[in-house]
């Protein structure tokens, strides 16, 4: 990408601010030579690494990128075989310490594939634990070792302690005594170098014997170290200098691991500041609300609402940009001030930024065109030690774009044919926009000129444009309006000015009919534009609202229908229950009248008596419970025309049942289900396709013989559900052991072996049952079942 586009288009600022968010000095390198790319797949994936980085900070926060130093000298050093310094070998110790924490970072995202990019920077850095805490344990500081860091090295310091303790307790006992005290300037002890001394009087120095280090400025005072301690301070010397020497053999040690390490430390230092790369083009992304812009190599540029990254994001208007579809040349007109220059610069500098792999500032779904270079001739280029003229410097520059130009360009010009004669500069700047325009290269210019506006409307692939401006306000809206070309307001302007009338009016005069009705067209085509945007967007706000309610009312449908089968079980389940219950009471209603059969003729009829009312209660008490139980709680298309007798389905109990009454104004109706009469509401039933029977026959309990003379000795329960002939089947049974009917056939068919396997079990179970078995061959055989009844 060439310089100078780089330089107009303030590209230089963008990488400043994406260098303030870098922490470390290697990142920051790799920021401030960041370029934009012409490669497209290139371009992909520098997008894609900072998405996920910006993605995985929103998910869990800034990395922990801090501690990462730039380490690049200290490894030369220990590749050329030197010891490393303190500080540098922290600085090392704190780098590997924040690749080991950054993979802790990633650590429960591993395997997502939400961040491949990352995650494979991140598995490829390489953790030395030992090296790292061997460091940390050896040093405490930039300036000092620790005491830890060595056997000997802790023992030399002691030593050094305690030589110095008995150094200062001589020494306090010489000042504080009276034999010296008197030949002392003061009763202290100071240093001079790095020998322990005490200030002698000048007229004195015979009687104190020692070496003289140093003397006061006026001779008066000398500072002697007495002999007494000469020995001791020079021992201490010596441990201070076997402490340096074992200092220096820790570092040495140190080093000699860190350059063992050298290629692994190397790459992860590498690493670490792409990283720090990666995540400063995140940081830099949340700061202007940038988003991942579309890429393509087919020239086609879409910017929804673009805003220039160098200017406020809340004072900035957001604009709509598109070139290189239905058109590859843009031309933009307008009133100075109105924002012609901010949109080329927007357009040229959120291209270069989206090649550089960095989000841009615009709306979702934005999409930028992947160039070999971008030219802009933009502002004034003046010179005026090469004594060129505004026109002159804008034609130098034209000139060099028209010589560099490659089929993949994208080419701004800002005021084109500015600057010399207007008719001969709009013919000038006709001329270039066609050259442009044959070799098919995407160009936007702005201009003032009216022949351009002309002749973007009558050639095909040229398309006008305009800045908006508020002619009753006289400030610019900024807005962009693609299609319709610019007015300059220039009468309008002057008129709210205060010029008089009178002038305008004179000047309009001298102004073209042809100019004049140009004119009026573009007002009408603004205003038409404003009016239907004001529209679209009030369109655009009631479909949203339509959808959001839309939506809200799917959820409640949703939720209303989950709610309903929800309830739909419950009752289920507690109809059956209440089934289930008085079935076992009814049974033992059952036993109790058989029991009564064999007790004398007296009792005989109390006993049926009584069992007869307990069964015609606990009848009615089940018939109100299952009523309760699923009464109104389901809604089902309710049969058209029901008339006695017909053969209805209870949806609730998955029950076969028979219409005994017809339903009341309320929809309320009894139904005969098996043994029992059950008061539900026509909204409960479904049409069964079977023929209808007998209601009285249905309805009524009767244990009388006539019952047991008309119980047939085989039922046929093919086609049912599981339940539906489980109820039946038990239902049948019963009857057939009232009637006292020894053997008795289940028809099943084969089927799937359901029906066959949960008859058969749950007879084997029955207190009515005797024995049972599957059908001979000549009995039905599979699909069969024999049941023996007890007597």
């Amino acid at each position: 990408m060439n310089e100078k586009c780089l330089r107009t288009l303030e590209y230089k600022k963008i990488i400043n601010m994406l260098c303030d968010n870098t922490v470390s000095a290697m990142g920051r390198d790799i920021a401030e030579a960041l370029i934009p790319s012409s490669d497209l797949f290139e371009v992909k994936e520098l997008l894609q690494e900072t998405t996920e980085a910006v993605n995985l900070s929103l998910k869990k926060g800034n990395p922990p990128l801090h501690g990462i130093h730039d380490i690049r000298v200290p490894l030369r050093k220990v590749k050329m075989g030197s010891s490393l310094e303190p500080g540098e070998l922290l600085k090392i110790a704190d780098t590997l310490r924040s690749g080991r924490i950054l993979k802790g970072y990633m650590s429960e995202n591993k395997g997502e594939q939400q961040f491949p990019i990352i995650e494979y920077y991140i598995d490829t850095l390489a953790t030395f634990k030992a090296l790292e805490e061997s460091i940390y344990n050896a040093i405490e500081n930039e300036e000092e070792i620790s005491d830890r860091a060595s056997t000997l090295l802790h023992s030399i310091r002691r030593k050094i302690k305690d030589k110095n303790a008995s150094i200062k307790e001589k020494l306090n006992h010489m000042v504080t005594s009276s034999t010296y005290s008197k030949y002392l300037q003061e009763a202290i002890v100071t240093v001079r170098g790095d020998r322990h001394v005490i200030p002698v009087k000048q007229e004195h120095r015979g009687q104190i014997p020692g070496i003289i280090h140093d003397q006061s400025s006026t001779g008066a005072t000398l500072f002697i170290e007495p002999m007494v301690i000469v020995e001791m301070q020079n021992e201490l010397k010596q441990l201070k200098l076997n402490e340096q020497e074992e200092i220096q053999r820790i570092l040495a040690e140190l080093s000699q691991l860190v350059g063992e390490k050298y290629d692994s430390l190397k790459q992860n230092a590498e690493i670490l500041a792409t990283l720090d790369f990666i995540f400063a083009k995140a940081k830099f992304s949340l700061a202007l609300r940038g988003v991942e812009p579309k890429v393509n190599d087919k020239g086609m540029i879409n910017i929804k609402k673009g805003r220039h990254p160098l200017l406020k994001a809340d004072e900035v208007v957001p604009i709509d940009i598109y070139l290189g579809e239905s058109f590859n040349t843009l031309v933009i007109t307008g009133p100075n001030t109105g924002g012609k220059t901010v949109t080329l610069k927007t357009m040229g500098l959120l291209t270069l930024m989206a090649q550089a792999g960095l989000h841009i500032p615009a709306g979702d779904y934005s999409e930028i065109a992947v160039f070999d270079e971008v030219f802009a001739d933009i502002g004034d280029e003046q010179s005026i030690e090469q004594s060129l003229s505004t026109f002159s410097s804008h034609m130098t520059n034209i000139v060099s774009i028209l010589q560099n130009l490659t089929p993949n360009s994208l080419v701004l010009f800002d005021e084109l044919g500015a600057g010399t004669d207007p008719t001969e500069g709009a013919a000038l700047a006709m001329s270039i926009l066609e050259l442009l325009y044959k070799k098919s290269i995407r160009t936007a210019a702005t201009t003032h000129y009216s022949e351009l506006k002309i002749y973007a409307l009558s050639t095909a692939g040229v398309c006008n444009a305009s800045v908006e401006f508020d002619v009753a306000t006289l400030r610019p809206t900024y807005k962009l309006l693609i299609g319709i070309p610019g007015k300059s307001n220039a009468f309008e302007i002057s008129s709210k000015l205060g010029l008089n009338d009178e002038i305008i009016l004179r000047a309009r005069e001298f102004i073209s009919k042809d100019d004049i009705e140009f004119e009026d067209i573009i007002k009408d085509l603004q205003e038409n534009r404003k009016k239907m945007q004001e529209e679209s967007d009030l369109a655009a706000r009631i479909r949203l609202d339509i959808e959001r309610s839309k939506k809200d009312l799917d959820n409640r449908l949703e939720k209303l229908d989950e709610q309903k089968e929800r309830v739909l079980r419950d009752a289920q389940r507690e109809a059956l229950s209440i089934v289930k219950r008085s079935k076992e009471e009814a049974d033992q209603i059952i036993k109790e009248l058989r029991e009564a059969m064999e007790k004398e003729a007296a009792d005989k009829a109390v006993i049926i008596e009584q069992a007869r009312l307990k069964l015609k209660k606990k009848q009615d008490e089940t018939e109100e419970k299952i009523g309760e139980a699923v009464f109104n709680k389901v809604s089902h298309k309710p049969p058209k025309q029901l008339k006695l007798g017909d053969t209805v389905k209870i949806v609730n109990l998955n029950q076969k049942g028979y219409v005994l009454t017809l339903p009341d104004e309320h929809g309320n109706l009894m139904v005969q289900a098996g043994i029992m009469k059950v008061n539900v509401n026509i909204n409960n039933l479904a049409m069964e396709q079977e023929e209808k029977q007998s209601v009285k026959k249905q309805a009524n309990l009767k244990l009388s013989s006539e019952k047991a003379r008309s119980i047939s000795s085989q039922i046929d329960v093919r086609g049912q559900s599981l339940e539906e002939a489980l109820m039946e089947v038990d239902k049948y049974i019963d009857d057939a052991y009232l009637a006292g009917t020894g053997q008795v056939t289940i028809i099943h068919g084969k089927g799937t072996g359901v029906l066959r396997a949960g008859i058969m079990q749950s007879l084997r179970s029955h207190p009515h049952v005797k024995a049972v078995r599957g059908g001979a061959y000549n009995e039905g055989g599979a699909g069969a079942t024999i049941v023996e009844i007890k007597g």
